[in-house]
């Protein structure tokens, strides 16, 4: 009809029946091992306590002038962390004495932090006579103990000692290709008894492979004969797989080594090396040096286990002594003090 309103009809909704929401499907809870406790879980515990603290590494580097230790070190960590990169002189004069100086770094890679300490001995081996030059090397070694030893026995000791004792020590060994002198035996011998030594044959580039491979082998054959056991020392051997791992380390000791800070595009890739006439070194190359070993050792899968060898083996001989030292000096002076009185 004109005029009149249409009214939708609600007939066909209303004839359907109201149907109640869907509850949502019952999703079961993931099955959990009954048996589960969570002792795992201190792995994770351990880890963000040691991000949060950060590490401390020692290094010390032992040899003549001229071997690239300091180019070393700087390969080793990518970064200007020896004593002689942040001199303000550019040369440096040979000390008449040996100098220990040490300079430490804040280095952080992926939020992992670590103090790291470089120490060098200048004048080491520079001298005519080179007699008895490892005394102030070894003073210096004890020294550490020492304070690392007084910190310890205090009443009211800090939380978190402050780890001055040297971790490691790299010594270079000149590419004569000859055999070692008797400095490096003598150094070697006295010193590898209150500190890890890891011998490297420095500059191996001046050397022929044949050269390189004689040289290894001659330098192994007088460290067993003089009973020089340097890192990883086969009496720390942990387990069977610690000791295969290790022995394919000693079976490479000394490390023949290149150090570079510099850097070439070879085929399209940045490399750490030195450009000569005939063509580049690769630092990293396993083809060229065994840089990568010595990195390797110190940084990637042996870092902890050489501090752990410092503080359970060296430092402990060291403690020790001293307190045995100290326990006699005690006993003597009260022996004394009951003798007077009798008198």
């Amino acid at each position: 009809m004109p005029g009149s309103d249409v009214i939708p009809s609600y007939s066909s909704t209303m004839s359907e029946p109201v149907k109640p929401p869907t509850p949502p499907a019952c999703t079961e809870a993931p099955a959990v091992d009954f048996n589960y406790v969570g002792i795992d879980a201190i792995l994770e515990q351990m880890r963000r306590k040691a991000m949060k603290q950060g590490f401390e590494l020692n290094i010390m580097v032992v040899g003549q002038s001229g071997l690239g230790k300091s180019t070393l070190m700087n390969t080793l960590f990518k970064s200007k962390v020896s004593r002689r990169s942040v001199l303000t002189t550019t040369e440096e004069r040979i000390p008449k004495t040996i100098e220990i100086k040490s300079i430490s770094h804040d280095i952080e890679e992926k939020g992992v932090r670590m103090k790291l300490t470089v120490i060098d001995t200048p004048g080491f081996g520079d001298q005519i006579n080179n007699e008895n030059c490892w005394q102030p090397i070894m003073k210096f070694i004890n020294d550490q103990y020492e304070q690392y030893l007084q910190e310890e026995i205090n009443i009211n000791r800090k939380k978190r000692i402050p780890d001055s004792r040297v971790h490691c020590c790299i010594y270079f060994i000149p590419p004569t290709g000859h055999c070692l002198r008797p400095l490096d035996v003598e150094f070697m011998r006295r010193l590898s008894k209150v500190v890890n030594i890891v011998p490297v044959i420095a500059k191996a580039d001046t050397l022929t492979l044949e050269e390189r491979d004689f040289f290894k082998k001659k330098i192994r054959e007088e460290l067993r004969a003089n009973g020089i056991d340097v890192y990883p020392q086969k009496e720390f051997d942990e387990d069977a797989e610690d000791r295969m791992i290790n022995e394919k380390i000693r079976e490479m000791i000394p490390f023949a080594v290149v150090g570079s800070d510099q850097e070439y595009q070879v085929n399209g890739r940045r490399i750490l090396g030195r450009k000569t006439k005939w063509g580049t070194i690769e630092v990293e190359n396993i083809g060229h040096c065994e840089f990568a070993y010595l990195r390797d050792l110190l940084i990637r899968t042996h870092m902890q286990n050489i501090k752990d060898i410092t503080s359970s083996i060296h430092y402990e001989v060291y403690r020790v002594r001293r307190l045995n030292e100290s326990n006699a000096q005690a006993n003597g002076i009260a022996e004394h003090d009951a003798s007077a009185h009798e008198m």
